[in-house]
Order: structure tokens, then C-alpha cells, then sequence
């Protein structure tokens, strides 16, 4: 799988043509449903990182995709102002600020709507993220992050000066957490911002000379910056929050993070954008809450509720409804629909919401219809998409006749659709209309050319649970050819192998002749709370003998070669891989990335420790800790891990690395030769996500998985030494 000058076969059988494949990554609407922008995601010319711009996507998918934005430094979250200007987040220089600017931080840019060029309408020294903008009013919100002793943005730069002169980079903590998935938390603090947008076109800057080669603009740019509001004021309140703007800008809904003790929990409060007096609209102290969306009356405010864990129950994931002027108690809306929704968008009357959710391998669009009005009472959940795909950024036109949206499946990476949602809803009384297929948009992406089919697989535990998987097959595959098997576990443990993703791509297996199977085990969501529970603090129980069932049913298939097996995972399917290696020796192979391994180590050390806590008592843990077997390991073994991981610390590699070396069933020799390996990427975190770091992982466990797979020697990238 390495470059050559005269391309043959698919993306997937050069890894250098793979991660060169642009990348669609987002979707949103403009107030007045006529413009989509979409974020895409392109190597860069180093071939050493990826960057972004945005495009403009024609909502009746009759234009070709135009480029809007483009620079070295990329271009993101974009968000449409009711006027129709586009906000976007860039570190590109600001002209204003001279031509080479010193580590310039994420500045807001808008891009006038009429045409012209983009300006910087506002910047902070700790940069700028998360724009909204309300839907009737000339009103934005913006996130920065800003030193906790700061005032205001400008003593917040004389801070941040001293410590980067001085050289200081420690971090004085008093509460918990620390970290979070791969960066460290503090000094600094998330703050919201609100700013009105009148008058920024009035003040009149001086011209920029242009650089050697251009032309000199004709247009007279323009200065005029934001006036920031700050409307959260110092602490951690804001980690991780999620927000949104009431539609007439008056109000910004956001959780609001609690900390008690070592624990975290989210609540849900609103802040006038003119005064910052803050309001709890909900605070349950048996749940976390997120995805805030205000209503478009500006009535209410629907939102994901999860309730906390203990160790024998798992969490359950509904939608909530409050009142935005908190004069009612919050509701739980659809508690009897089995399924976890993960975002929601109103309908342009209030008299409903666009749900998406997992289902059964799928994360398909839903109908969620107030039956009986609002705040509470019955509502009716329809499907409404029929597509065996999972949708995401979903937009609502503002006429309600359609849906715009993001769809992707492990049979095609993500690309903009529309779903006609008046069809749906002329097709007959509600309960009975049938699900339509989403109409693909003309993509800033072209499509993939895939290696190789994709098929379902399903069988039945030993507690006549239905577990079923997606199967990837080589084209090739026969009975006269089967193919050896991959068994790729995916993480979590709360997901499902449901959605395309470019960082656990089968695709580049099946390119390499194996077939790849992707279960979805008892844990996985999209098949009711039932089949999370019977997974719930016992691990290496019924997801353990649900992996081993489905491989039993993959292997009955006659295009697979069932004496050709290995399995791989990474996080939980990590931790899975690990469990399943000191449980059998069927497979010839196991790969384990960033991999849970000893329990009693990793509850502490992990970057959510309180979550953890609940997760399993200590019983619990030694019961189903990997590491207790590895006297019983018995398959060499690949181990992968990141330094900066913190959600799965580097001493769970650290340790299963030494102790497959010393204890295992395979243990070094007398001159420390070993049939296994340690892939260690320094500076990399949980995914590994460089291009070429990522080039480098598929090359070494091609070669792990051929030399114990396939019996055949394959050489190692170069720049491994």
C-alpha cells in the first residue's frame, strides 16, 4: 500500500491516495433555507496535517459545489446570520493586524453576503470558538477562553504575555478534572460572549498595501470589531458546555457544569445577552444534560437528558422540555420510545422535532410529533428516512417542506442530502406514513470508489438476543477463495459500528484481501436499554460471548476462511481485545489500541475518574480487569497506544507491554525476543490522527496481522528506522 506513479485500484489500496480523500465534515443552513455551507477537510501540501474550508452547497442540488474560503490556516464552524452573512472561525492572519502576524489565535470572520471578502469582526488572546448566531436579530455569541484572574480580554493579554515570557506553563489546580481526552485543562477557562452585529460596517479602515504579486483591492475594507459582552464571567461553569441563542438573540441557553467533590454533573441554565443575569432552567441531580435548542417562539427549550449511572444500572438517554421562562417543571418527552436520541431541531411551528438516534445499525432520522400540545402529554415518533445510513447536522428549511443533512454509512462517507419531509408527511395519517430515502445534493466530495461489498450479518446469543454486525467483503471473496477474517471491535462501549469513519476504516483491510466484521455486542446502542443492561458492569459476559457468536456466524459464511482469523480493537474494543486474548486462542492475531488492561489502575488514572466510579465497584473491575489472565495469552499481540491519551492513560500500554513480555503465555525469550510489538506514537492521543502517524499504524498492523495471518513477511515503513 504505498504511493506509486501510476495509481491502480481503488483510494483504499494506497494508503498515500487514502488520506488524501477530502473529508465532509459539516452542514449548516441559512436562516432563509437557501444557502448551505458545508466544512471540508483536505490534506495539506506538507502532507503532514489536514485542513479545512468551507463550500457552498445549493440546497435544490442543481448548482455544482463553490469554494468559499481559502487558506493555509483553515477555515470552521461556520453559522449563518439572519441577514444572511456567514460566521466562521479562522487562525488565517488578520490584515489588520499585520502581514505576519505572531501565533495568531482563531479570530470570528465574517463573509458579507452580497460578495466581497471575508474581515475579522472579533478576536481574543485566548482565540475564539463555538459562533451562534440568533435566527431574528443582529445578535451573536461567541466562546473564548480567558486566564481565571482576567477581568476582561485585555488583562486576560497582559496575563498571557507574562506567562509565555517568563516560560511558565504550570497549572495550580484546586478542583477536579484535570485533563480531558487529550489536553490539559487550565489555566485558562471557556467564557461565553454576546455581541451585537449593527454598525460593523461604518468604520472605515486603512488600506492593506498588497503583497508582492497581488492585485490592490478596489473595495475599502473595514476595521469595525465586535464589542464583547462578557456574559459568564470566570470559572469552570462552561467545560464542555454545549449552547444555543434564543431566535430574537435575547437569551443564550447553556449547561452549566457542577462540580461536587470529584464529580461532574451538568445543568442547564439561561443568560440574558444584555445584562448576563443567569437563570437554572433545569437542574436534576440524577442527570447530565446537553444539546440545548430553544424553540422558534422562543418558548422552550428541548434538550438530551442522561440520567448518572450506578454500577448494575446503565444510563437512559431521552429528551427533556422546559419552558424558557422557567415557569413550568421540566418533562420527559417519549420515555417509552426505546431508543437514545442524540440531537433534535424544531419544526418552523413548534409542532414537533426532527430526532436522530441509533437504530439498529443505523442512526436514521425520527418525527417526534406533540400530539396533545405542549408542555407535556403524548407525542408520536415516526421514521422517517429509510436509508440504511446514520444522519447528522440536521437543518430544518424554514417552510418545513424538507430536511438537510449530512448521511453516512460504512457503504459511503458522509455527503449532503435532502430528505422531503412534505412528502413524508402527505403520505398518510400519522403511525402509518412510510420512511423515504434522503436525495443526495451535488458534494464539494466526490464519492468513493470502495473495494469491496458490504453485507449484513446477525445470529443469536446463548439468551436468544439477536446480535447482528455489518460485514465488509473483498470483491473476490467466493467459496473458491474465501477470505481470512478480521474481527475489528469497536469502542465506547456505549456505540455502534453504525457511521463511516476515516480513522477505523475496514475498507483498507479489504483492499488487503481480508474480510472485516463489525458487531455490534451487547453494550452497543440502537437496540433498546435492554441490550445495554444485559452488558452493564460485566464486560467480559454477554459482549464477550456476543463478539465470539457473531465471529462463529461470520465464519459459517462460505467466502470466509474460518483457519484465517484475527481480531483487533481500539478503547473498549481494546479492552475486548485484551479480555479476548486471555480467553481463547482462535484467532491467530490480536491488535489492541489504546486499550483498558488493568482496571484497579486505569479507574483512577483515566481523565473522568468520577464517571468511572460509577461505572463498576471494586468487586466489579477485578472481576472483569483483562490483566487477571495474562498468564492465559497465548496469541501474539500488537499493542498500539498514545502518549497524550488521557482517557485511556499510556500506563495501561506501558503495563500490558511488560507483562505479556514477563508473565504472559508467550513471554520474551532469553535474549528478550518476543513475538509481540509495541507500536508507541509520542506525541499522538487517543486516535492517532496525522496523516502520516496514522500511514504508519495501518502499515505495522498490515505487517502484524500478515506475518501471523497470512504467513507472510511484510516489510515495515522506512521511517520507523
Amino acid at each position: 500500500m504505498n504511493a506509486s506513479s501510476e495509481p491502480t485500484g481503488t483510494p483504499f489500496h494506497d494508503l498515500d491516495r487514502y488520506v488524501a480523500i477530502p473529508r465532509l465534515t459539516g452542514l449548516v443552513l441559512s436562516t432563509d433555507g437557501t444557502r448551505l455551507a458545508a466544512t471540508v477537510q483536505t490534506l495539506d501540501p506538507e502532507r503532514t496535517g489536514y485542513t479545512t474550508a468551507l463550500w457552498e452547497v445549493d440546497p435544490a442540488g442543481e448548482q455544482p459545489a463553490r469554494r468559499l474560503t481559502r487558506s493555509a490556516k483553515g477555515e470552521s464552524s461556520a453559522a449563518f446570520t439572519q441577514g444572511g452573512d456567514l460566521l466562521f472561525t479562522s487562525a488565517r492572519p488578520d490584515p489588520d493586524a499585520g502581514r505576519n502576524g505572531d501565533d495568531p489565535k482563531s479570530a470570528l470572520w465574517l463573509l458579507p453576503a452580497g460578495g466581497g471578502e471575508a474581515r475579522v469582526v472579533a478576536t481574543a488572546p485566548g482565540g475564539i470558538s463555538g459562533p451562534l448566531a440568533a435566527r431574528d436579530a443582529d445578535v451573536v455569541s461567541v466562546a473564548s477562553s480567558l486566564l481565571p484572574t482576567a477581568k476582561d480580554l485585555e488583562q486576560d493579554e497582559e496575563l498571557r504575555k507574562k506567562r509565555k515570557d517568563h516560560k511558565v506553563a504550570a497549572i495550580l489546580h484546586s478542583s477536579y478534572p484535570v485533563r480531558y481526552w487529550d489536553h490539559d485543562l487550565g489555566p485558562d477557562q471557556d467564557r461565553r460572549f454576546a455581541a451585537d452585529l449593527a454598525g460593523l460596517a461604518d468604520e472605515p479602515a486603512a488600506p492593506v498595501p498588497p503583497a508582492e504579486g497581488e492585485k490592490e483591492s478596489a473595495e475599502e475594507p473595514t476595521s469595525a470589531r465586535l464589542d464583547l459582552r462578557d456574559l459568564t464571567g470566570a470559572g469552570r461553569e462552561l467545560l464542555n458546555h454545549t449552547a444555543n441563542l434564543s431566535p430574537d438573540g435575547s437569551t443564550l441557553v447553556t449547561t452549566w457544569a457542577l462540580i461536587e467533590g470529584t464529580a461532574v454533573r451538568e445543568t442547564l441554565v439561561a443568560v440574558d445577552t444584555a445584562t448576563g443575569a443567569r437563570r437554572t432552567l433545569v437542574d436534576d441531580p440524577d442527570a447530565h444534560i446537553s444539546s440545548p435548542v430553544v424553540s422558534p417562539d422562543g418558548s422552550w427549550v428541548v434538550y438530551v437528558t442522561e440520567t448518572i449511572t450506578t454500577p448494575t444500572t446503565a444510563q437512559v438517554t431521552r429528551l427533556g422540555l422546559v419552558a424558557l421562562a422557567g415557569d413550568a417543571e421540566p418533562v420527559v418527552l417519549a420515555d417509552d420510545w426505546d431508543r437514545w436520541p442524540t440531537s433534535a431541531a424544531w419544526l418552523p411551528d413548534g409542532s414537533g422535532l426532527v430526532v436522530t438516534a441509533d437504530d439498529d445499525g443505523r442512526g436514521p432520522v425520527f418525527l417526534l410529533t406533540f400530539t396533545s400540545g405542549l408542555p407535556g402529554g403524548e407525542v408520536a415518533v415516526e421514521k422517517v428516512t429509510s436509508d440504511a445510513a446514520v444522519f447528522t447536522d440536521v437543518s430544518v428549511a424554514p417552510d418545513g417542506s424538507a430536511l438537510y443533512a449530512l448521511r453516512a454509512s460504512y457503504a459511503a462517507p458522509a455527503e449532503p442530502v435532502r430528505v422531503d419531509l412534505a412528502a413524508f408527511l402527505a403520505s398518510g395519517e400519522a403511525g402509518e406514513r412510510e420512511a423515504v430515502a434522503a436525495t443526495a445534493l451535488r458534494s464539494p466530495v466526490p464519492a468513493a470508489e470502495l473495494p469491496g461489498v458490504l453485507r449484513e450479518v446477525e445470529t443469536q446469543a446463548s439468551d436468544g438476543s439477536r446480535v447482528r454486525a455489518w460485514l465488509a467483503l473483498p470483491s473476490t471473496a467466493s467459496a473458491d477463495e474465501p477470505a481470512p477474517l478480521l474481527l475489528w471491535i469497536h469502542g465506547g462501549p456505549l456505540g455502534s459500528w453504525n457511521s463511516w469513519s476515516w480513522r477505523w476504516n475496514p475498507w483498507l483491510m479489504v483492499a488487503e484481501g481480508y474480510a472485516v466484521l463489525l458487531p455490534d455486542p451487547a453494550l452497543s446502542t440502537g437496540y433498546g436499554q435492554a441490550f445495554v443492561q444485559r452488558g452493564w458492569g460485566a464486560w467480559g459476559a454477554a459482549p464477550y460471548t456476543d463478539l465470539l457468536a457473531i465471529t462463529d456466524a461470520a465464519e459459517a459464511l462460505p467466502e470466509i476462511d474460518e483457519t484465517r482469523t484475527a481480531a483487533m480493537g481500539g478503547s473498549f474494543g481494546g479492552y475486548m481485545a485484551n479480555w479476548v486474548a486471555g480467553h481463547t486462542d482462535r484467532f491467530r492475531a490480536i491488535v489492541t489500541h489504546a486499550s483498558l488492561w488493568a482496571l484497579d489502575q486505569f479507574g483512577p488514572t483515566t481523565d473522568a475518574s468520577y464517571y468511572w466510579a460509577l461505572e463498576m465497584t471494586p468487586e466489579m473491575a477485578h472481576e472483569n480487569t483483562p490483566h487477571r489472565f495474562v498468564d492465559q495469552i497465548r496469541t501474539p499481540m500488537l499493542v498500539v497506544h498514545g502518549d497524550k491519551d488521557y482517557r485511556v492513560p499510556v500506563g495501561e500500554g506501558l503495563r500490558l507491554w511488560y507483562e505479556l513480555l514477563s508473565a504472559s503465555g508467550l513471554p520474551a525469550g532469553p535474549d528478550g525476543e518476543t513475538v509481540h510489538r509495541f507500536l508507541y506514537f509520542p506525541d499522538e492521543n487517543h486516535w492517532v490522527l496525522t496523516p502520516q502517524h496514522a500511514k504508519v499504524w495501518y502499515q505495522v498492523v498490515l505487517a502484524f496481522l500478515s506475518e501471523h495471518v497470512l504467513g507472510k513477511e511484510r516489510e515495515l515503513p522506512p521511517m520507523l528506522g
